[in-house]
């Protein structure tokens, strides 16, 4: 596992299951997270490389040619850990199966365009439209 990044007065944990605050995001994003953590953010639900990729604007090449010891810049960063908000929600939505967060990640849905929720995550307002779907289905109303 990473070494523990600082978010304020709490730590952040790769693995932990609560979400980083808005204000985490920001300030952690300017530090920029190590390159190693982007591995443990896709093993919450085995996101392949070319996805985690995808999602920090980068090609995979270039992602695998940052060693895991080295920060990403200020856009990656804030991208990871608001990839790694959606699903520690996601995964509280679809009561912790992996395989069904997975799923509906690849899965276009109507009220993202026909769209699934990874291709919508190459933005910033995208990861909000993402997470609104999942702020829907947890009260159960249609989306």
């Amino acid at each position: 596992m990473s070494t523990p990044i600082r978010f304020f007065e709490e730590e952040f944990v790769p693995y932990g299951r609560q979400p980083a605050s808005e204000y985490a995001v920001v300030k952690t994003s300017r530090e920029g997270i190590l390159r190693s953590v982007a591995d443990d953010v896709s093993e919450l639900v085995g996101l392949t490389d070319n996805e985690i990729a995808y999602v920090l604007g980068m090609t995979p090449r270039n992602l695998h040619r940052i060693q895991g010891e080295k920060r990403l810049g200020t856009d990656a960063s804030e991208r990871l850990l608001l990839l790694r908000n959606v699903l520690i929600h996601a995964l509280d939505t679809f009561e912790g199966k992996e395989n069904v967060v997975r799923h509906w990640l690849r899965t276009p849905i109507v009220e993202l365009n026909e769209q699934s929720p990874l291709q919508m995550m190459d933005t910033v307002t995208g990861f909000g439209l993402v997470d609104n779907v999942l702020g829907r289905l947890d009260y159960g109303l249609p989306a």
